[in-house]
Parts: structure tokens; sequence; C-alpha cells
């Protein structure tokens, strides 16, 4: 898999361009949120290991497609990486769920931890890593760290914008991590907000602001 890989399917860019809109609603927004990131998870699920079994159709026996090795591992980057995990939930019911609670701070633009709770056996699983924005790249980078500390051999990072800085620091820090995003944006402004983006997904999924 390709360390970048932008989504462009028609779908996932029409959604996009309405969530882009600044008089998109909460409400709106938040849908918009649930749809694309159905609409992602194929693209991030598509090189997952396949096996095959032994069923039996109402005609036949035969050897069908399953997926290989144990449950998949969805990682939520607190709190906008809920909006697409609930999303991919809905795909992938049966995966187990975790979380990773990092804010950044407005005057160093650094992450703070303040929450981690994953399962077991992250060594033996694939973990997806959610979160809407790659902006600054450094959470993301800390969250990817925490991962890999906890045992995850095997991450794949899914956000739905990307900034250049965000791309070059994490490929930087964890050049083995692929990225799956709906759009490669142009740069950050001088608060660290990706240009020409959609605002803070957090705020506009939450209806904070």
């Amino acid at each position: 898999m390709k360390h970048l890989t932008v989504v462009d399917h028609p779908l996932v860019q029409h959604k996009l361009t309405l969530m882009r809109e600044k008089d998109t609603s909460t409400a709106s927004f938040r849908q918009l949120l649930r749809e694309i990131s159905l609409l992602l998870a194929y693209e991030v699920t598509r090189e997952l290991p396949v096996t095959s079994k032994q069923i039996e159709t109402p005609l036949c026996e035969m050897a069908a497609p399953t997926i290989e090795g144990k449950k998949l591992v969805l990682v939520s980057i607190l709190r906008a990486g809920n909006g697409l995990l609930d999303g991919i939930l809905e795909l992938i019911p049966a995966a187990r769920v975790g979380f990773v609670g990092l804010y950044r701070d407005e005057e160093t633009l650094e992450p703070v931890q303040y929450y981690f709770k994953v399962p077991k056996n992250l060594e033996d699983r694939t973990v997806i890593a959610v979160d809407p924005m790659l902006a600054t790249g450094n959470s993301s980078a800390a969250a990817i760290d925490l991962l890999k500390q906890a045992g995850a051999k095997n991450i794949i990072f899914l956000c739905l914008l990307a900034s250049p800085e965000g791309v070059a620091r994490m490929k930087e820090a964890h050049p083995d991590v692929p990225i799956i995003t709906a759009s490669l944006d142009e740069k950050l402004n001088e608060k660290g907000y990706i240009v020409p983006g959609l605002g803070d997904a957090g705020d506009r999924m939450f209806g904070t602001k």
C-alpha cells in the first residue's frame, strides 16, 4: 500500500464538498460524515488478508472467501474520530474498538494525552486509527506512537482531510503507516488549521461552536 492514498470516488468528493460549506448544519454535517466514513471504509479495508473456508450453499459445497486472522481494531482519536468510527462500525460491526484521547495545545500546537484504552493483542490485529483531520501531524504521530508501544504492528491511518505538512510529519515519524484520505488540501494556516479545510471537525460535528 502506498504511503498516501487519496480516495477520489465521486460520491466521496461530493459529500466532502457539502461538508466543507460553512452553512451546512450540525445534523447534516454529522450525517454526511457517517456516510463518507462508510465509503472510505471500503478503501481502507481493500488489502485485508483473505483466506477461504468450506461452506454449503443451497445448491452445493464451495470454498468461499473470508477475512483471515483476528478481528480488526478501530481506534478513534478523540473526540472528532468518533464521527468516522460510528460509520465504519456499521460496515464492520464485529471490530474491536479503542480510544486515544489527545488535545492540541493552542500555543505550542503539540499534543497532550489525557486518555488511552485499546483492546489486547494488538500485535495480531490490523489496527485502523481514525481522525477526520491530519493537520500538523503531531497528534496523529503521537497516537501512532502510543499504539506501537501497546504492541500494534500493522497500522493504517484514516482521515477525511490531510495537509501536506501533516503527511510529511507522519511519513517522517511513521513511514510504515499508510494514510488514506478523501483530500490532500493546500496548506496549514498560522493557527495550524487546514486550508481550505472545513473548520474544526469536532465543533461542527457536535455543535460546540
